[in-house]
């Protein structure tokens, strides 16, 4: 006689976990079955006919070619001229300049003009050299007295240019952007706050963080600033002037508001004391050292040139505004400029340059936009034609399989063999 199962109640709570564990291993991770999660969007790819293509190579012709050709209008029209001077204080009677009251014709390659009436009978630039002491620091006493090399430049200006009438600085081999040079400075110290040696141990003005031999911190710290471009313009002043009693009169150029309204901001007037702080190493002729008197810590939210060079290049070649005058035009005539000459550039192969220009609405003279875009217009239509004929001389079937590769590779002389198989249940 068999005696009843009997179901323990343990064993039917296992089984309720068992069920309720495979519900949980059987659920599906299966995105949700919608268009966009089960890649069912709707697409649409276009089939590149003759039809569609040909008329496309025109159309960026016809309309790339008008618009190079305004901005080589656009460039043309930036009147300017600009001397390299690097060489003009050279000793070498071959390379420099003659000593002052003597000029000498300036080497074509060393000079560009572009005005609207260039004339082959237009006065050729010329320059002179000479010497000046440079003083630095006020008082009777204590101050920098520094021999400083001076170029002069003499050139001619055909036209009346401006306003408004640009001064800039141009140099060559000039890698602002190195990776180590662009990061090399302190904002918060730019901002005008009292950074500790600790606090500027730790930034980014590595190598130039700390004074050895004083233990203060540079200020400006960093590679940018102690690098600073420091040679000195004075304003252009036309020669001879008719009718004017002292015939010669300066064109006063500002060096007010060279710098972007963005840059100002960033800098402010420092909490240092002149005791906690040393210039940095490349500017000791101007700051031997930082004090209340004939020395004080320069006011970098003021100082503008300082702003202008402390926005990096993104290229070796670069030019930054030095002075500007937004009122007068620059009338016809013979100009001087003289140029104290610090900034040396022959160490690593640079050039330097003066430009005065002006500028259009696409900004200075610059033909490469513009080049470019009647390059590409160009190359579009000779594109064009040369698919368009080929089209119609042989055109060809659209969709014909007998130009897949495929097609193509099957040998001239295949022979089908034929198929030897047996039969079901054959031997």
């Amino acid at each position: 006689m068999s005696q009843p199962q009997v179901e323990h109640e343990d064993s039917w709570r296992d089984g309720e976990d068992n069920i309720t564990e495979q519900k949980e291993k059987t659920k599906s991770r299966r995105p949700a079955n919608t268009a966009f999660r089960q890649q069912r969007l709707k697409a649409w790819q276009p089939i590149l006919t003759p039809k569609t293509v040909l008329p496309l190579f025109f159309a960026v012709g016809v309309i790339f070619a008008p618009i190079g050709g305004l901005l080589l209008y656009a460039s043309a029209q930036v009147q300017q001229i600009q001397i390299t001077y690097q060489d003009c204080t050279n000793s070498d009677a071959n390379i420099g300049a003659p000593l002052y009251p003597s000029f000498a014709p300036i080497p074509t390659q060393h000079y560009s003009v572009s005005f609207k009436n260039q004339t082959p009978n237009a006065e050729l630039p010329r320059w002179s050299r000479n010497e000046t002491s440079t003083i630095f620091g006020g008082g009777a006493a204590n101050y920098s007295n520094v021999t400083t090399p001076v170029c002069i430049l003499q050139f001619y200006i055909p036209d009346e240019i401006g306003p408004p009438v640009y001064f800039y600085y141009q140099m060559t081999n000039f890698y602002q952007n190195h990776r180590r040079y662009v990061k090399s400075f302190d904002r918060d110290q730019l901002s005008g706050q009292a950074r500790s040696n600790d606090s500027i141990s730790g930034s980014d003005c590595d190598p130039l963080r700390v004074d050895p031999e004083t233990n203060k911190t540079y200020y400006p710290c960093g590679l940018i600033a102690n690098s600073l471009f420091n040679d000195t313009f004075s304003s252009p002043v036309q020669l001879n002037v008719a009718g004017d009693n002292a015939n010669n009169v300066t064109y006063d150029m500002t060096n007010r508001g060279i710098a972007w309204g963005s840059d100002r901001d960033i800098y402010g007037k420092t909490a240092y004391t002149p005791d906690q702080v040393v210039p940095p190493v490349n500017w000791r002729y101007r700051y031997p050292r930082y004090d209340n008197d004939q020395f004080p810590i320069p006011n970098l939210s003021e100082w503008e040139e300082f702003q202008v060079w402390m926005r990096t290049a993104g290229l070796p070649t670069f030019s930054k505004l030095a002075r500007r005058n937004d009122t007068t035009p620059m009338s016809v005539g013979r100009y001087e400029v003289r140029i104290d000459d610090f900034f040396p550039v022959t160490v690593y192969d640079g050039t330097k340059s003066i430009l005065i220009s002006t500028r259009t609405v696409m900004g200075g003279k610059n033909p490469f936009l513009g080049i470019a875009y009647v390059v590409v217009a160009g190359v579009c239509v000779l594109l064009g034609a040369l698919f368009l004929a080929t089209h119609l001389i042989k055109p060809r079937k659209l969709g014909d399989h007998s130009y897949l590769s495929w097609s193509s590779e099957q040998p001239a002389n295949a022979i089908t063999a034929p198929r030897i198989g047996r039969r079901n249940g054959s031997n």
